[in-house]
C-alpha cells in the first residue's frame, strides 16, 4: 500500500504546469508521425466522455484519512473538503449525488502483532492500521490514533446517514480538522467529542458503531472498509491516497473543486445535469449562438436547444404543461389540450373591429367556419354571397361581412334561416297563433278524456264492490249457478 507521506520530490509537483494525461502507444505512434511530417497537431483533454453516465444521480467515494501531518497529501486533502463541502452538500441534498467517504487501513502480518510497530499502529489485536503520522514512533501521535479516528469519522457518516442527514460529513471534518489539529495536541477524542455534540448528532449511537479498539475481535465497520478497497469490476483496488471514485471509476486528475465538480458532472446522463454543471465557470452554454441550429419561436420566446453538460440536445420542449412534438431541429409544434394557450398553437389568428378568430383546436390548426385556407399561415374569408352558399331564395337580400354573412328580405319579409326562405311577417304571426291554438285544444280534450276514463274506472270498481257485498245477503239474478256450484261442493 501507498502510504500518504511525501518525499522532498514533491516540492517539485507545484512547478510542472504543462497538462498531461495516459495514453496509449498506438497514439503516441501516430502523433509522433504526425510531427515527423510537419503536420499541425492539436490535441485537446476532453473528460466528458471519461466517465459512466447511466442516470440522473452519480454515485462517488472519496478515499481519505483524518491524519493531518503526512505533508502535502494531507494538506491537499483537509483544503478539498473545505472548499468541496459547499458543493458536495448541495448536490447530496437535492438528490443529485450519492457520497460515501472511505479510509483505507492495513492488517498487521500475525508474525508481527505482539512487535512495537503494531502495537503502535494497529487497533484490535494488529487487525486495522494506519502508518505513524511522523514516522517516529517515539514521538507524536500514534497510527492506532489514526486509525481510531478514521473509524470514527466513518461512524459519523453512518450515523448521520440513518438520520437522513449525510451531508453532515462535510461539516464534522471541516470543523474537526480546525479545531483539533495534532500540531496543538488536541487530536483526541475528546475534542472529537466536543464537534459531535455541536451538530447534534447522536452520541451514543457513534460510540456504538466505534465499539472496542482493544478487543481482540473484528470491527464490522473497519472489515467493511477493508473489503471495500478491494477492486470490483473495472474500478481496480484503491491504494493510493487520497483516490476519488466516481461511478466506479478511479479519478486521476487535480484534487481542486473545479476538475472534481467537472468529473461529477460528467457523470450525469446528458440533459439531467444540475444547474451547478451549466454555470459559466464548468462549461459553455452552445445554445447561446444561432440557438445552437436548433428549432426556435422567437416571437413566443420557446427554443427547442437544451444545453448540456457536455454540449447540447435539439429537443421540442414543455412549456406550462404544454408539450410539443417535432425533430427539435427544423420543427416543433404544441399538441394536446391546452395547446391553443401557447402563441395559439402555431396557428392563425385575426382580431378585426373586435371580433377574434381563432384557427387552433386542440387536434392542430383549422380554419374555423366562414373561413378558408392552411390554419397555420393564413385564413381567408369565405363570401357567401358571391359563392351562393348561403341567402340565396328569391326575396333574400345578400351582405358578406368578415366571417359571417348578413342576410335580409324584401317587403317587410321575415328571414327564416334555418331554411334559407323569407316567409310574411304577419303570415309567419297568425300560424304562430294557429299553431299555439292546436296545441291548447288539444290538450284540454286529452284532459277531459283522461277524466272521463277515470270517472268511468271509479264507477266499476265501485259497482262489483258493492254487488259482492249483497250476495252475502240476498240472491243476485247470476248468483244462481254460484249457489249449486256450491251445493254441489258440499254434497
Amino acid at each position: 500500500m501507498d502510504t500518504p507521506e511525501e518525499g522532498g520530490r514533491a516540492d517539485h509537483l507545484d512547478n510542472i504546469t504543462i497538462p498531461s494525461a495516459l495514453i496509449t502507444k498506438s497514439f503516441g505512434d501516430r502523433l509522433k508521425k504526425a510531427i515527423d511530417n510537419g503536420d499541425m497537431v492539436n490535441v485537446n483533454l476532453d473528460w466528458r466522455e471519461a466517465l459512466p453516465h447511466p442516470d440522473e444521480r452519480v454515485e462517488y467515494e472519496f478515499w481519505t484519512n483524518s491524519n493531518d501531518e503526512c505533508g502535502p497529501k494531507c494538506d491537499s486533502q483537509i483544503d478539498f473538503v473545505k472548499t468541496f463541502k459547499g458543493a458536495a452538500q448541495v448536490l447530496e441534498k437535492k438528490g443529485y449525488t450519492e457520497f460515501t467517504p472511505h479510509y483505507i487501513t492495513w492488517y498487521c502480518p500475525e508474525a508481527f502483532i505482539l512487535s512495537k510497530q503494531c502495537k503502535s499502529q494497529c487497533i484490535n489485536h494488529g487487525r486495522y492500521c494506519a502508518p505513524d503520522p511522523e514516522q517516529d514512533f517515539s514521538r507524536g501521535y500514534d497510527g492506532k490514533d489514526v486509525v481510531v479516528q478514521n473509524l470514527l469519522q466513518v461512524c459519523v457518516f453512518k450515523v448521520a446517514k440513518e438520520h437522513k442527514k449525510p451531508w453532515l460529513w462535510w461539516d464534522y471534518v471541516t470543523d474537526f480538522a480546525i479545531r483539533c489539529p495534532m500540531k496543538e495536541k488536541k487530536y483526541t477524542k475528546e475534542c472529537a467529542d466536543g464537534v459531535i455534540k455541536s451538530f447534534g448528532l447522536d452520541h451514543k449511537a457513534i460510540d456504538k458503531c466505534i465499539g472496542d479498539p482493544n478487543a481482540d475481535e473484528e470491527n464490522p465497520v473497519l472489515k467493511a472498509e477493508q473489503d471495500a478497497q478491494i477492486g470490483k469490476g473495472s474500478r481496480g483496488d484503491v491504494t493510493i491516497l487520497p483516490t476519488l471514485v466516481i461511478n466506479n471509476r478511479q479519478y486521476r486528475g487535480k484534487l481542486d473543486k473545479g476538475p472534481v465538480l467537472k468529473a461529477l458532472c460528467a457523470g450525469f446522463r446528458e440533459t439531467t445535469e444540475p444547474a451547478v454543471c451549466l454555470s459559466e465557470d464548468i462549461q459553455t452554454n452552445e445554445c447561446l449562438e444561432n440557438n445552437g441550429g436548433c428549432w426556435e419561436d422567437k416571437a413566443a420566446n420557446i427554443t427547442a436547444c437544451k444545453d448540456t453538460f457536455r454540449g447540447r440536445v435539439c429537443e421540442c420542449p414543455v412549456v406550462k404543461g404544454v408539450k410539443f412534438v417535432g425533430d427539435g431541429y427544423t420543427h416543433c409544434e404544441a399538441s394536446g389540450s391546452g395547446r391553443c394557450e401557447i402563441n395559439n398553437g402555431g396557428c392563425w389568428k385575426e382580431t378585426r373591429n373586435g371580433h377574434t378568430y381563432s384557427a387552433c383546436t386542440d387536434e392542430g390548426c383549422k380554419c374555423p367556419v366562414g373561413f378558408k385556407g392552411d390554419g397555420t399561415h393564413k385564413c381567408e374569408d369565405i363570401d357567401e354571397c358571391k359563392e351562393r352558399t348561403a341567402c340565396q331564395c328569391k326575396e333574400c337580400k345578400c351582405k358578406n361581412t368578415w366571417g359571417s354573412y348578413e342576410c335580409g328580405c324584401s317587403g317587410g319579409l321575415l328571414y327564416m334561416k334555418e331554411h334559407d326562405t323569407c316567409i310574411s311577417n304577419n303570415g309567419a304571426t297568425g300560424v304562430g297563433w294557429n299553431f299555439l291554438w292546436v296545441i291548447f285544444f288539444g290538450l284540454v280534450a286529452a284532459g277531459i278524456a283522461g277524466y272521463a276514463v277515470y270517472k268511468y274506472r271509479i264507477r266499476s270498481y265501485m259497482d262489483s264492490e258493492i254487488r259482492a257485498i249483497m250476495a252475502q245477503y240476498m240472491p243476485l239474478d247470476n248468483q244462481g249457478d254460484v249457489q249449486s256450484h256450491s251445493h254441489h261442493i258440499e254434497m
